[in-house]
């Protein structure tokens, strides 16, 4: 069975400018699988073209093992763009039944899923409003109920998260590892990794079009993270500078005042960073040996020194 997304090298241009550049990306089926990238990456245009709402100028898209993209495969796909849009004289209720005869739901069917769904998101109350009386939030919540009423195979969510409170986000998260269970496919655009790292399986990070790493996160992890060290000072560093200044032991230090997170030099000992800390005078809270956040390594991914021209696009983490 083949991957229900397979992106074979895609490029396209807009007036001179390459968006996305020769960007290859396979999803597994039953998988949340994060497109991350900063502002600008390519992450919506390369799912305009998933989804065929543009065409690539060269490369070759596979939805469900055949070509053509997203509108032959409609029925299939939910889509939550990044640019909100609903009817806003429409009636809640009215509007959701409405989006999902369009994908082929019975009128009856549509109406009981739509009642169900409101209900869990907290909307209820408000299915006989006007759209545009509900908050942003709420509007945001309706969208994606609409993304989810037909019950797709593949679930595409374009910043999915922008602009909810902490308890809606939360609670959108929740909705999203349900579907992930039920075994719909995830594929969804961020550029806040607290939200990829919580959520996905695989992931993909891009950069000025072009694909800096892709695979499980565990082996993103593992691959890209070095050995990583958590340093809490019970007051000021000053007394460690000297040991965090080595770079013998000491590849690269993120000061925060009253911690600093370290990546060791090859080779480097983490007891014997200890040692020489606690010989240097400093009062320490915390040492800890941790796994990166994916935030760490998505920045020194993104940096200057990651994005050159001549950095591969097809940098590929083998999956476990």
């Amino acid at each position: 069975m083949s991957d229900p997304v397979v992106v074979d090298r895609v490029t396209k241009r807009f007036a001179g400018h390459t968006a996305v550049n020769a960007f290859s990306l396979s999803v597994p089926a039953g998988v949340i699988y994060g497109l991350l990238g900063p502002n600008g990456a390519g992450k919506t245009t390369s799912i305009r073209m998933i989804l065929d709402i543009i065409e690539p100028d060269e490369g070759v898209v596979q939805l469900f093992g055949e070509h053509g993209g997203g509108r032959t495969q409609s029925a299939r796909i939910g889509y939550l763009p990044e640019e909100r849009g609903l009817y806003r004289r429409m009636r809640v209720l009215d509007v959701l039944v409405f989006l999902a005869e369009m994908k082929g739901v019975e009128r009856r069917a549509a109406k009981a899923k739509a009642l169900g769904w409101l209900e869990r998101l907290g909307l209820a109350d408000w299915r006989l409003r006007r759209i545009d009386e509900l908050s942003k939030g709420m509007q945001q919540k309706v969208q994606f109920i609409s993304t989810v009423l037909h019950d797709p195979e593949l679930v595409v969510l374009d910043e999915p998260f922008a602009g909810l409170d902490p308890l809606n986000a939360q609670v959108m998260k929740d909705t999203v590892l349900e579907l992930r269970r039920r075994g719909v496919t995830i594929l969804f655009s961020t550029h806040i990794m607290e939200h990829a790292e919580k959520l996905c399986d695989e992931l993909c990070i891009i950069a000025r079009g072009r694909k800096l790493v892709a695979g499980a996160l565990s082996d993103i992890k593992r691959t890209h993270g070095g050995h990583h060290l958590v340093v809490g000072f019970d007051g000021s560093a000053g007394a460690a500078q000297q040991v965090l200044g080595d770079e013998r032991l000491v590849k690269k230090v993120d000061d925060y005042g009253q911690y600093a997170e370290l990546e060791l030099a090859a080779g480097a000992d983490a007891q014997e960073v200890l040692k020489r800390l606690v010989a240097s005078g400093a009062r320490l809270s915390k040492f800890e040996l941790q796994e990166p956040s994916l935030n760490k390594i998505f920045v020194d991914l993104v940096g200057p020194e990651a994005t050159r021209p001549d950095l591969r696009p097809d940098a590929e983490v083998a999956r476990a």
